[in-house]
């Protein structure tokens, strides 16, 4: 991958030939997609150690200027310095504008189809919580003050500075890192990106419980996972009595069946594997029974799945606790009947699942779906069954397509396969959770999963503030026409029930429970 390159007028061949050569160093990050879906990217120069503080650099914040160049210079310059003797890791955003639109700081609308490229760079800073940003761009939009005076994505409060009173480029140039005092304090973003880094998977766990799994009024995956958290945090009767009126005839679980219900019933089989309670055994059996004709025949596929790769887990680990708590072999043959049904519409040469047939899109949480639905069924089928093994083997291949896209920072993508499209917090969770359980069962090879199990790990842990608030879970997705429409769905940076269940899940594998 190629840094953007820029001609300094005025300067010397030579200068402009040392310009034109690719920042060779630095290593290279996507930032996100400008409106126009250009990507936006950054260099790091790494600092002499892992406790020294980190600057940004940001140019082109009105577009492809001066502050481009100099930027990019910038960049050379540490790196002809020896690793052990620069003061700070640097973080160079040269063109963070490539659009040349009006920016908005602290942006407004929706992430990120509203102010696409202030939402981009605001989340981005804030994450990556630098100590102190420069910003070497003659317009600034007001960046470098809402940074210092508000708390950027979450995390806190960014020291920034705008060189809007040097006219002189060269005098930029010669001086912007030079120039930066010797000693740089963390910043407010750094000291709870630190906190919450360093926090115990049970201890994240506990504030989750807090927030999520306390409601069952709708009878669906998204309060349900939640719940079945609560259930192995060891609180079985409060999850019994918010699923009381489904057990004693009070709610019909099925009176409006859907994908969504089939997977509530989840919570139903947790329970009764529990408790011993047959009445929870019966209603995970009713559920499962709708892939069947009234004389116990297969059908073509389980109901509801709207031709969308969700569906791999919205039925297939229903029918594993199905056969678990019955006994029945006819969920356990189903569930390769489905899946190859769901297959044959979705999964893409690849390795990758298109959410649906209107889209080649390889959706994150369209292939999270999967991840977590395979994971789920292997775990509650029994080795010695045929099916075990074909299902092993799709769970395999999918993992491997997968590996291959996890980001520098230990993310999966709102499209997997689109370099640019924002990281997404909830297929992340979903992925890492199956990556986890298949190297806990020794499904898969500890050396290659391992690392992305713990890239993930830390990513998740600092997007996931104490209080339950989550940063850039995709909004809910029905199947969409084109890719357009998957990388402009909105990303929510607040409290998210579904989000909230999904990092549940992974933070109560990595506690062991």
């Amino acid at each position: 991958m190629k840094y953007s390159k820029f001609a300094v007028a005025g300067c010397a061949l030579v200068f402009s030939l040392i310009l034109s050569l690719p920042l060779q160093g630095a290593e290279h990050r996507d930032v996100g997609l400008s409106q126009s879906g250009v990507r936006i990217e950054a260099a790091v120069v790494a600092g002499p150690s892992s406790e020294a503080p980190t600057v940004l650099l940001v140019g082109g914040l009105a577009g492809n200027d001066e502050s481009v160049s100099i930027v990019e210079q910038e960049v050379r310059r540490l790196e002809a310095v020896r690793e052990d003797r620069r003061q700070f890791q640097l973080i160079a955003i040269s063109l963070a504008n490539p659009d040349g639109n009006r920016l908005q700081f602290p942006p407004a609308g929706v992430a990120y189809r509203e102010n696409t490229g202030s939402h981009v760079l605001w989340r981005w800073i804030g994450i990556h919580a630098p100590d102190l940003v420069i910003i070497a761009s003659r317009e600034d939009f007001g960046l470098a003050d809402a940074l210092s005076k508000n708390v950027v994505a979450g995390t806190g409060r960014i020291p920034a500075r705008h060189l809007d009173n040097i006219k002189d480029t060269r005098d930029i140039r010669d001086r912007i890192l030079q120039s930066l005092p010797r000693e740089i304090p963390p910043s407010e973003a750094h000291r709870e990106i630190d906190r919450r880094l360093h926090r115990t998977a049970r201890q994240v766990a506990g504030e989750l419980a807090e927030v999520y799994g306390h409601d069952f009024n709708q009878l669906t995956y998204i309060p349900g996972l939640a719940l079945i958290g609560q259930l192995r945090l060891g609180r079985i009767s409060e999850v019994e009595r918010l699923a009381a009126g489904y057990v004693d005839g009070s709610k019909n679980p099925l009176e409006r069946p859907s994908s969504l219900t089939l997977a509530g019933h989840l919570v139903f089989a947790e329970i009764a594997e529990r408790t011993g309670d047959p009445g929870y055994t019966e209603l995970v059996r009713k559920a499962a029974n709708l892939g069947f004709t009234e004389t116990g025949e297969m059908k073509e596929s389980m109901p509801f799945h709207e031709e969308m790769s969700d569906s791999v887990f919205m039925a297939i680990p229903l029918l594993a606790k199905a056969g678990k708590l019955t006994g029945d072999s006819r969920y356990f043959d189903m569930i390769l009947r489905h899946l190859a049904f769901m297959q044959k519409l979705v999964l893409r040469p690849d390795g990758l699942y298109r959410h649906s047939p209107l889209s080649d899109a390889a959706w994150g949480r369209g292939n999270a779906f999967p991840a977590l639905g395979l994971m789920l069924a292997l775990s509650d089928l029994p080795v010695d069954r045929p099916q075990f093994a074909p299902l092993l083997r799709a769970f395999r291949q999918h993992m491997a397509a997968l590996a291959r896209f996890q980001d520098e920072d230990g993310l999966w993508r709102e499209v997997i396969d689109y370099p640019g499209a924002y990281p997404e917090f909830s297929a992340t969770a979903m992925i890492a959770t199956a990556m986890l359980r298949g190297l806990n069962n020794g499904w898969l090879d500890y050396d290659e999963f391992q690392p992305l199990v713990e890239k993930a790990w830390r990513a998740i842990l600092a997007r996931t503030a104490p209080d339950g608030r989550l940063l850039d879970v995709c909004e809910s997705t029905n199947k969409q026409p084109s890719l357009n429409d998957y990388l402009r769905r909105a990303a929510i940076s607040d409290r998210d029930p579904r989000g909230g269940a999904m990092v549940l899940m992974f933070v109560l594998e990595m506690a062991g429970l």
